[in-house]
């Protein structure tokens, strides 16, 4: 199964270089154990891009979705057999970035 994890956080690019050391090397241990799949930071939600082409023309908003006092800095998609070694994986991951994290599975494709 697979599960997308938010990296929260209120600043942008905010990590610190001991920061950066033990999020390579907690990806190095989710490459290692088959869990990596792919993570990145974001950019700040002022560089994005609402889309909304719900009607005859597309329209595109500059700025965030919705206003919040936090937001998705990043993320990573995991591998994981069940939630429970997702969410004992990410709670390292937590540690290593220093950050709350949000986790949810992503869910398998309609038949």
């Amino acid at each position: 199964m697979q599960y997308l994890v938010n990296v929260i956080d209120n600043r942008s690019e905010s990590g610190t270089a001991e920061e950066a050391v033990a999020i390579d090397a907690f990806n190095e241990k989710l490459v290692a154990g088959r869990n990596w799949v792919f993570g990145a930071g974001l950019a700040d939600p002022t560089a994005s891009t609402v889309i909304d082409g719900r009607g005859d023309e597309p329209v595109f908003t500059d700025g965030p979705f919705v206003e919040a006092k936090e937001w998705a800095a990043g993320f990573w998609i995991i591998e994981a057999p069940d939630l429970d070694v997702a969410l004992k994986l990410m709670a390292e991951g937590s540690r290593a970035c220093n950050r709350r994290l949000e986790i949810r599975p992503v869910l398998p494709p309609p038949e």
